[in-house]
């Protein structure tokens, strides 16, 4: 019996907001597909990422053609599914053991405000993520630039405005930089492992 995945056209018409992150995210499913995660149908170049890490190192995505590269957008106070995203990234960094050499994990902040270099060092110290991921800093005209170009969202809470609903997904791109997979954010550590080869192939 074939293997159930799902496929989405256009990537962004997926629902990802969330009150802080909720665990949305649908797209129809599709008899067959290698991947996974949701595959884009007609995947083209990834947005760019032009900011830099937290330590201040700047960063683009033109530095890992080659690898798969993992997307997602968090913030440090984020009190449920931020949290829950980094971890299970983590849990499938380790489970690929030497493949995960193919891999570069990054985090865009959706708080650039409250992500001080200090509070993602403390947030990936918790999650023993210190060395394994990139977490992307800028001030908050530029980091717009980029959630705009991925067409995240990223909007302080009505009723407590330490909280932001962002959307609330992994995007998952190939060594050629193209586009490839989305993950909603209660994705299993599993989807990753399987599909981490295939988009450092792609």
């Amino acid at each position: 019996m074939p293997r159930r995945v799902w496929r989405c056209a256009p990537l962004f018409l997926i629902p990802l907001l969330g009150g802080c992150g909720s665990s949305a995210g649908q797209a129809h499913p599709s008899p067959q597909s290698r991947f996974a995660g949701a595959e884009i149908v007609h995947p083209a170049a990834a947005p760019p990422l032009d900011l830099a890490n937290y330590d201040g190192t700047p960063v683009n995505l033109e530095q890992f053609r080659g690898k798969a590269v993992l997307v997602t957008f968090v913030y440090t106070k984020c009190p449920n599914v931020c949290p829950l995203i980094i971890s299970n990234l983590g849990t499938a960094q380790k489970r690929l053991g030497a493949a995960a050499a193919d891999l570069q994990i990054i985090a865009v902040t959706t708080d650039p405000a409250g992500d001080t270099p200090a509070a993602i060092a403390a947030f990936l110290s918790a999650r023993n993520m210190t060395g394994r991921m990139l977490y992307l800093l800028g001030s908050a005209p530029a980091a717009k630039v980029v959630w705009t170009a991925w067409h995240v969202e990223a909007t302080p809470d009505a009723q407590d405005a330490s909280l932001i609903n962002h959307t609330a997904a992994v995007f998952g791109v190939g060594a050629s930089g193209k586009l490839t997979t989305v993950y909603a954010s209660n994705f299993k550590p599993s989807d990753i492992v399987h599909d981490v080869p295939l988009l450092a192939q792609e």
